[in-house]
């Protein structure tokens, strides 16, 4: 399925799941509905599995947006004490669209929690989250469910399959329309293109291992200076940043994040910047940004290297060098993170969007596009972590390895299988979408957008909210769904407890 079409069917108001390949382009189509949605007057509740995956797309994690917090269970009692939570009550009975971002990392206990306190808030529990449109975005060949400190272990062995997404009750109660992205704009090297999709399909061929063996470095070049090192583990990746800066002698310029809002919200998103609190560059250091900036021209894991500070704002100055060996130089300003939560900005923080990148965890890489890696992936303790370290990568040239085994190339098993379901349901969607009269498809949309839009910014004439039923599998194809708010109005309260949830890397 292309971008297009997914964009068209997230239009008419069905409940999806988008997702495909590394660098198939999910982000950008999900960005562009966002954006189609706000122009005209509607707010999405944007939120994602893990605080980074929030930072990336500009919202807050699920867990916060639905007030559960760090709750592991959900009792009756519970349910209603959420009540009494009058910002939470407001923001889910006010909400429109849910997105949940990086849906792999998401437990299936946990994605059902979130389902009941959405239909109980919302006086609906007949309908999957109360009637909410739900998109879920991500990979399931990406990483896994986030397991607590004290439930980890080191061995794949003992991952649970109902941890699963798409395992839970509430997956099976919306039936996502499934939209599997079938482009490829990440990488153009139609081997390495071969060799990621292999590991996915659980095909890894003698050729397949040969490619890879190829791209081992030798001892004596492992220290690369100007590539990128991916590591599973957080104490290698400070012990390279902190020698490698430690190595050079010019004196350090030291950049201090700026901040608003709560201190308990505030912190969460600290936690969750990929630039530190403290960012601290020395001329000749190796660096990564951490946000896009179009008119600058650069991206989320652009890398390149200080060459000097602005003699007139003290900024950083930065030289990129594409793959053609052509170089440019670029003063690297502030740029803000916020958490926004119904289009009000209730925590925004400021720094240069730049981290030391000699070295990163594959967990912080999950969602980057880096022209050149070099990465141990012989100590993987989750499925998919290898297959993500890999995908980074746009092109073989670009991949150097240290290290892996048979280990580090593993998919997990029910996902593999699941795998094969999702591209043929989204082959259907496909099939039937082709047929569809484009006038009747765009009536459905207008009609679908007119019932969520808020008061003033309606069509003159109204209609019926509308959505996909499994997928066009029927001839009637939709079904009327009511559009009225039968929940309490409540204004927000201004001790915002988002209750983020710890996360393990």
């Amino acid at each position: 399925m292309t971008q297009d079409q997914a964009l068209h069917i997230l239009k008419t108001g069905a409940s999806v799941f988008l997702t495909g390949e590394p660098g198939s382009g999910k982000s950008h189509t999900i960005k562009k509905y966002i954006d189609f949605l706000i122009s005209k007057g509607i707010t999405p509740s944007v939120t994602a599995s893990t605080g980074i995956a929030a930072t990336h797309i500009g919202g807050m994690t699920i867990h916060s947006w639905s007030g559960l917090g760090i709750r592991s269970e959900l009792s009756v009692y519970d349910l209603e004490s959420m009540l009494e939570k009058e910002y939470v009550v407001k923001r889910i009975s006010k909400a429109k669209v849910l997105i949940i971002d990086e849906i792999s990392m998401l437990s299936s206990n946990t994605l059902y929690m979130i389902e009941r306190v959405c239909s109980y808030i919302r006086q609906d529990e007949s309908k999957s989250f109360g009637g909410l449109q739900v998109i879920f975005v991500g990979d399931f060949f990406q990483l896994p469910p986030i397991i607590k400190a004290t439930d980890r272990t080191s061995t794949l062995e003992m991952f649970e399959e109902s941890q699963l997404a798409f395992n839970s009750p509430a997956w099976k109660k919306t039936d996502p329309v499934i939209c599997y992205l079938t482009e490829q704009h990440r990488q153009s090297d139609p081997e390495f293109v071969s060799v990621l999709k292999n590991i996915r399909e659980n095909k890894v061929t003698t050729d397949v291992h040969n490619i890879l063996q190829k791209r081992i470095l030798k001892k004596d070049k492992i220290d690369m200076e100007k590539v990128t090192k991916l590591y599973s583990h957080n104490i290698h990746v400070d012990k390279v940043n902190n020698l490698e800066l430690g190595l050079i002698s010019d004196k350090t310029k030291i950049f201090e994040m700026t901040k608003t809002g709560k201190d308990f919200i505030v912190d969460n998103l600290v936690k969750n910047c990929l630039s530190p609190y403290k960012l601290e560059l020395k001329k000749g250091a190796k660096v990564m940004c951490t946000k896009n900036n179009p008119e600058k021209g650069f991206v989320n894991g652009s890398i390149g290297e200080v060459v000097r500070f602005s003699s007139t704002t003290t900024f950083p100055i930065i030289r990129f060098i594409n793959e053609k060996g052509y170089t440019r130089e670029v003063e690297i300003e502030p740029m803000e993170w916020s958490i926004d939560d119904g289009g009000r900005k209730v925590a925004t923080i400021k720094q240069i969007p730049l981290r030391l990148a000699w070295a990163m965890t594959i967990h912080k890489s999950q969602g980057m596009s880096l022209d050149e890696a070099m990465m141990d992936i012989s100590q993987v303790f989750e499925y998919g972590q290898g297959y993500v370290a890999l995908s980074r990568v746009r092109t073989l040239k670009g991949l150097y390895l240290i290290g892996y085994n048979e280990m580090s190339l593993k998919v997990h098993p029910e996902v593999l299988e699941k795998d094969v379901l999702f591209k043929e349901r989204s082959e259907e969607v496909d099939y039937e979408f082709n047929k569809f009269v484009r006038s009747e498809l765009y009536k459905i949309q207008d009609n679908y957008i007119a019932s969520i839009a808020p008061t003033g910014n309606e069509p003159k004439e109204k209609s019926n909210y509308f959505m996909y039923k499994k997928g066009f599998k029927k001839s009637s194809g939709f079904v009327k769904k009511s559009t009225k708010n039968k929940t309490k109005s409540y204004d927000v309260d201004s001790d915002i407890d988002y209750g983020f949830e710890e996360v393990i890397y």
